[in-house]
């Protein structure tokens, strides 16, 4: 609803800056109930931030290039994730935690600055659709593609639950086989740098060949790396099927973004995106809190097959159940 009433530059700024100010306050608080209520408001401009991107690009980008727009913009957000607690480590050890902040805020401002100087807005015909009739053309869409969004939005869960679940359930097993931090890292490290890689090969075979081409190999590859993981013994194995789930997550950079992009109805793009969003967090929630239960009440063997079982049924919905969205070019 934001995005539609105040348009997606505008939350896209108010996004950043919210990040930006709320992490600047974090320099100078030291309580706990204010640095909850600060990082409650960064997670709200975090969520304004992406959201709006997304939109942007799903607006912006001709159809037949969505996958490689949008496989990049995942690709640079991964690069982010990896890096930014490194360098963040690295920082707090040498300087204190509170110029981790500090750097963090700066670089929140940079990316609002870069917004509002280098955004251009969107242009759109025609007259510009009521925060309702734009709730009422996602309830349309909704209701005439029932069974695509129906298969389309399961597949977002359990893909959303095996993505998070594998960044709970490798170190975990590391610590079980008695690895240490330094070895745990760089297991993580290079199923991160195999991740990353892929990002421009995987928007290039969304576009030219298909999205389930991409999607489908993505999770089977996912979920044959999560069923291994019981199978290794040391931390060469441990390794190789972390780089294997690298490889596999890397194939699918951008897809579940350019899923939604595509199946959002014209006009109520940013409501769509929203929900669609919200879809993809119930799955992104339930992975680790999955792995949490089931290792406690089986082991963390069962975790890690209940996780498997999840990939696997994200790759029967996209393969049988959910349409191919790829428009030609």
């Amino acid at each position: 609803a934001t995005l539609g009433r105040f348009g997606l530059r505008r939350t896209m700024f108010a996004g950043a800056g919210l990040v930006a100010l709320s992490t600047l306050g974090l320099v100078g608080s030291d309580q706990f109930p204010g640095l909850v209520g600060l990082r409650f408001l960064a997670g709200i401009g975090f969520a304004l931030w992406a959201l709006s991107r997304h939109a942007y690009i799903a607006e912006a980008i001709p159809a037949a290039q969505r996958g490689q727009a949008l496989s990049m913009f995942g690709g640079i957000n991964r690069l982010g994730i990896f890096g930014g607690p490194a360098i963040g480590g690295l920082l707090a050890e040498r300087a204190g935690i509170h110029a981790t902040f500090g750097l963090s805020a700066a670089l929140a401002g940079l990316a609002l600055a870069v917004s509002v100087l280098f955004l251009k807005p969107l242009v759109k015909p025609g007259t510009p659709l009521g925060a309702l009739h734009r709730w009422r053309l996602v309830g349309a869409g909704m209701r005439h593609n029932a069974r695509d969004l129906a298969a389309a939005a399961t597949a977002q869960t359990l893909g959303q639950m095996i993505r998070a679940g594998r960044f709970v359930i490798i170190p975990l097993w590391g610590a079980q086989l008695g690895l240490d931090v330094a070895q745990i890292g760089t297991i993580v490290t290079a199923g991160a740098i195999l991740d990353v890689s892929m990002f421009i090969p995987a928007g290039m075979l969304m576009d030219r060949f298909g999205r389930k081409v991409a999607a489908v190999p993505s999770f089977a590859l996912m979920a044959l790396g999560i069923g291994l993981i019981p199978f290794t013994r040391d931390f060469t194995t441990l390794l190789l099927v972390a780089m294997l789930i690298g490889l596999g997550n890397g194939l699918g950079s951008g897809l579940m973004m350019t899923l939604g992009a595509d199946l959002a109805p014209p006009g109520a793009t940013g409501e769509f995106l929203g929900v669609w969003r919200l879809i993809g967090d119930v799955g992104a929630v339930a992975g680790p809190l999955v792995v949490g239960v089931v290792a406690a009440a089986v082991g963390l063997s069962g975790g890690a097959w209940v996780l498997a079982v999840a990939g696997w049924l994200a790759v029967f919905t996209l393969a049988r159940l959910v349409r191919e969205t790829r428009v030609m070019g």
